[in-house]
């Protein structure tokens, strides 16, 4: 049983770790370290390579290795309700709902950040934990397919994800057959009118407080 303090931990490293690899994530990286070497180690050790990928890579060559990962290829979408809604009308009410949870917690997103980017729900989860997790809990499927897609590529982020699924509860029967169906299936298709909930082309900057 992964104590909440913990869990709250691991999870704000993860949404920073998933963030656009700019200066301020660079200069984060020795407390990120510190931060997975003193967690459990299956909620740590899955992020070293990538801390270690990140202290080492040119910074030009880590942008370019972010966007081609996270914004060009859909199976790694980092917007959660992609994998159970696609490009819909049905992903615009859920965008909603969790902006309105967000909202009811004092969280004000930025301009141009949508509610389910991964890196955002892990710093929501880990400033609000109850609701965080189940968030999380219900987009279980969406984190799993993208856990499966960057270890199919080899990505130094696999690891984040891999951190990410053992803060959560164990999947069951149910949730293992819509990890498969979506795997086999991918997202539902597009529909007219969802253009204003497309997600941005990468997330510029580090996601800071919102309260």
């Amino acid at each position: 049983m992964i104590r909440t303090e913990v869990r709250c931990a691991a999870w704000q490293m993860q949404s920073l770790l998933l963030n656009y690899p700019d200066t301020a994530l660079q200069n984060s990286l020795p407390m990120l370290t510190r931060v997975a070497h003193a967690l459990p180690l299956a909620l740590g050790a899955p992020v070293r390579p990538l801390l270690s990928h990140l202290a080492g890579t040119p910074p030009v060559q880590l942008a370019t290795e972010y966007v081609d990962t996270f914004d060009h290829r859909k199976r790694f979408s980092p917007y959660l309700t992609y994998f159970t809604d696609g490009d819909t009308r049905k992903r615009g009410m859920a965008l909603l709902r969790l902006k309105q949870l967000y909202r009811r917690a004092g969280w004000q997103l930025d301009d141009g950040e949508l509610p389910d980017h991964l890196a955002v729900v892990l710093e929501f989860a880990a400033t609000e934990p109850k609701p965080g997790l189940r968030v999380l809990t219900d987009y279980r499927a969406g984190v799993e397919v993208m856990r499966a897609a960057l270890h199919e590529s080899r990505s130094p982020w696999a690891g984040v994800l891999d951190s990410v699924s053992q803060t959560l509860p164990s999947l069951r029967g149910s949730d293992s057959d819509a990890v498969a169906r979506l795997i086999a299936a991918g997202p539902p298709g597009e529909e007219v009118g969802t253009e204003p909930f497309a997600p941005p082309t990468y997330m510029p900057t580090p996601i800071g407080g919102r309260r």
